[in-house]
């Protein structure tokens, strides 16, 4: 992508962003989204509201994670890199510091295999299995190591006290993705001591063979 494909990638960071703001997804300067390109991949800046992205100002880095062009990246941009590393599927990542999804991260003996319940398919369609890690603090370059670790087989992490990180095939697929990420975290602690129908383990497996995630 280079060229008017760049440009209309960077609109399209612009208008997600903003709408993720609107809708309270991301409060403050929190949150980072990118998108690949050819040669390398276009990341919001650092310390950015996401409802007020300028796209002549968004950063550039090249494969390496080297900065390239626009304002400094954002210090979680290593995350984005490790996706596009290890994933040739990804071309568009989202890391969000969303409500639910956070204060699913915050809760202690949380499964690092299945932190979210499996109450709806639309949560195992578009997001299959999330992986939990550890706490790091943002930017240690032992969060970067984990991702790596871990990001060939999962395209939806949780961030221990942080938050989740999709890639997603596309920008509207990794925003769709982590949207509903968010909103199976909201029915999960809406429901939390109810007694529930969760998906069987051969119905999540029917929709993980229909819809490979």
């Amino acid at each position: 992508m280079t060229g008017a494909s760049e440009s209309k990638a960077r609109e399209a960071i612009v208008e997600h962003g903003k709408s993720l703001h609107q809708r309270g997804f991301v409060p403050g300067s929190s949150g980072n989204i990118s998108v690949r390109l050819a040669d390398g991949f276009l990341v919001t800046p650092t310390r950015s509201c996401l409802g007020r992205l300028d796209p002549a100002r968004i950063a550039k880095l090249d494969l390496n994670g080297t900065h390239v062009s626009g304002d400094p990246a954002s210090k979680e941009a290593f995350l984005h890199a490790q996706m596009y590393s290890k994933r040739q599927d990804a071309n568009a990542v989202v890391h969000l510091h969303s409500t639910h999804a956070v204060a699913v991260s915050c809760l202690r003996d949380l499964s690092e295999e299945q932190p979210i319940r499996p109450l709806t398919p639309y949560f195992v369609m578009q997001i299959g299995r999330l992986k939990v890690l550890p706490y790091f603090p943002p930017g240690d370059e032992e969060l970067a190591h984990a991702v790596a670790a871990v990001a060939e087989d999962h395209h939806a992490i949780l961030l221990a006290n942080h938050g989740p990180v999709v890639a997603g095939s596309g920008l509207d697929a990794a925003v769709c993705a982590i949207e509903e990420l968010e909103e199976a975290a909201r029915l999960d602690l809406l429901l939390d001591g109810r007694s529930v129908n969760e998906l069987t383990a051969a119905q999540v497996a029917t929709l993980q063979k229909r819809f490979p995630s």
